[in-house]
């Protein structure tokens, strides 16, 4: 009984820590477009988002009902599956943090169960149909319907707005994103961190402290609802600037009509008990208002990169839940070889992202495009003895506010 008291508490632990991740890796999906656009202030924004974030934890447990009840068999899950789930999907978000790059929290998450359980149980313990229904559809879906509502509602928005006052519309649109943040943060909450509930649901159920089919307690709510606060207010700076920057330049019209299709989608999944990924809602929601803007573009490179991390995902994931749970099937030590392999990993990782650090003083700055390298290059070239005056102005070229063929496909 101790030693399975040891484990349990591991694994809630463990599960409080990929919540904390899930906070930090997920802030971009609220509030990267609000920072990007000036509308608030990095530390600000973030603060903001934790708030909401914790509150939204408390409306509902419709997704981690799906999780605790739907994805897998409850009945033969031990929790030294639910540890080998959740290394699987710390170690996912850590590496997509460190490149920058928004996948889904709530697909690794869902990855590295599966992979445990069909490596503890087999495939007959993963319901395909509720994976089939609740998850994977959602994940094509939700970025396609949350693309186009805010490709349709950034042309509304301009079309509407030609007569306005330019600063006065600027303004009023950046109020308005302020309150969309908000929202996608509040629904952020309502969703993901249940998805921490869910899975801590079904370990004390696997270990004999719930019934099974029991909602989570209260505890559990809470704890879930400060982890992904916590980690929320800390920021994950790295991919703030890359949905905010990457992806596309918004400005605050597009912003408000991202975030205002994406809170919507998400909500909607919420309540449906839908798994949703918040990063594809609002990654799908950011292209479709680039898009939506008259000469507005979409760094296709950037998001390329992006589409190869979401398909990776849920395997990556599941491939090391598999391996975690292989080796925690050798007892005590396998369970701790395993725990020290996530501290290790995870510390290596952080160790790595210090060499180029990003926080909330320059989330906002992009890389310096080639064409302006070269030219500041040229610039302090000396020009050959003998050059005129007339000769040398010749060869320096006139400023131009238009951007460059780099600037625009970078």
């Amino acid at each position: 009984m101790e030693n399975f008291s040891l484990i349990l508490a591991i694994v809630v632990v463990t599960a409080l820590a990929f919540d904390f991740t899930n906070g930090f890796h997920d802030t971009a999906n609220a509030m990267a477009t609000t920072i990007s656009t000036g509308a608030l202030k990095p530390k600000v924004a973030v603060a903001m988002s934790a708030v909401l974030n914790l509150v939204g934890a408390f409306l509902s447990v419709e997704v981690a009902n799906t999780i605790s009840k739907g994805l897998v068999d409850e009945t033969g899950i031990r929790p030294e599956v639910i540890f080998a789930a959740l290394v699987g999907a710390i170690l996912w978000n850590l590496l997509t943090w460190l490149v920058g790059l928004p996948s889904s929290s709530s697909h690794a998450l869902m990855g590295g169960l599966i992979g445990a359980t069909i490596a503890s149980a087999g495939m007959g313990a993963v319901h395909g149909d509720v994976l089939v229904t609740k998850v994977l559809i959602p994940a094509i879906a939700a970025p396609l319907v949350a693309g186009i509502a805010a490709l349709l509602a950034t042309r509304l928005t301009y079309s509407l707005g030609k007569k306005a006052d330019g600063d006065a519309s600027k303004k009023g649109y950046r109020a308005g994103q302020i309150a969309s943040a908000g929202l996608v943060s509040l629904a952020h909450g309502t969703n993901d961190a249940q998805k921490t509930m869910g899975i801590i649901t079904l370990a004390l159920v696997a270990g004999g402290t719930l019934a099974p089919d029991s909602d989570p307690p209260m505890w559990v709510i809470l704890s879930a609802g400060l982890a992904i606060a916590l980690g929320t207010y800390l920021g994950g700076w790295r991919i703030i600037r890359t949905m905010g920057k990457g992806l596309t330049d918004l400005q605050p019209q597009q912003g408000f009509a991202a975030q205002t299709s994406a809170a919507t989608v998400i909500l909607a999944s919420s309540h449906l008990g839908f798994s949703l990924s918040t990063t594809h809602s609002v990654s799908g929601a950011v292209m479709g208002a680039g898009l939506g803007r008259k000469g507005g573009v979409v760094r296709w490179s950037t998001a390329t990169r992006m589409f190869v991390a979401w398909g990776l995902t849920l395997p990556a994931a599941a491939l090391v839940g598999a391996l975690a749970e292989y080796v925690t099937g050798f007892g005590a030590w396998g369970t701790a070889l395993v725990a020290v392999f996530l501290v290790g990993s995870s510390a290596a990782i952080w160790k790595i992202s210090r060499r180029e650090v990003i926080d909330h003083t320059n989330v906002n700055e992009t890389e310096e495009p080639a064409g302006v390298v070269t030219t500041a290059m040229a610039a302090v070239t000396p020009p050959p003895v003998g050059t005129t005056t007339e000769e040398l102005s010749a060869t320096i070229p006139a400023p131009s506010s238009e951007p460059t063929p780099s600037q625009a496909t970078v």
